[in-house]
């Protein structure tokens, strides 16, 4: 009786540990936030969650990042009614699902220097509100390879203590 109990905490932990785990994203990794980058590219193949972050590192008074509409994004306008982030160490977090636009409004970054990033931010893992429309291009997760090890585990574990749970 102990050890079911054991397994079935064991099996607790797996269903939740992936949902609740959060990732920090640093934008443009060792390249930071700055002119002449392709950071739809470095989106690519990354999957974003309501509760993950994105971490905006450059030298302060360099740049700045706006969140911003679609239509801005496209034409790369620093909107005036928008305060912009500029510490040098700008964290955002991820609190809806849904696209998300970012710009940097310091001279011409955006226009000419592609200092733009939109990405998709998906519901937090296990949850039940909707999707946003699916992304064409294939996606490798990380919280995928964390779910599988943890179903993998509690599958095993509870075959070798004689558990079924499905």
């Amino acid at each position: 009786m102990v050890f079911t109990k054991f397994f079935v905490a064991i099996a607790l932990v797996a269903v939740l540990v992936p949902s609740t785990s959060a990732t920090d994203f640093m934008v443009g990794d060792d390249k930071g936030w700055t002119t002449n980058f392709d950071y739809q590219k470095w989106a690519e193949g990354k999957e974003f969650h309501v509760g993950d972050r994105l971490v905006f590192k450059y030298p302060q008074g360099a740049h700045d990042v706006l969140r911003v509409n679609g239509t801005v994004f496209q034409q790369c306008l620093k909107p005036a009614d928008v305060p912009p982030l500029n510490s040098g160490n700008d964290v955002i977090p991820l609190a809806t699902p849904g696209k998300k636009w970012y710009i940097c409004g310091v001279a011409k970054h955006c226009e000419e220097g592609n200092q733009k990033l939109t990405i998709t931010v998906w519901p937090e893992a296990g949850s039940p509100q909707g999707l946003p429309a699916p992304n064409p291009t294939p996606t490798s997760s990380a919280r995928a390879s964390i779910s599988s090890a943890f179903y993998a585990l509690t599958v095993a574990l509870a075959t070798v203590s004689g558990v079924i749970m499905v």
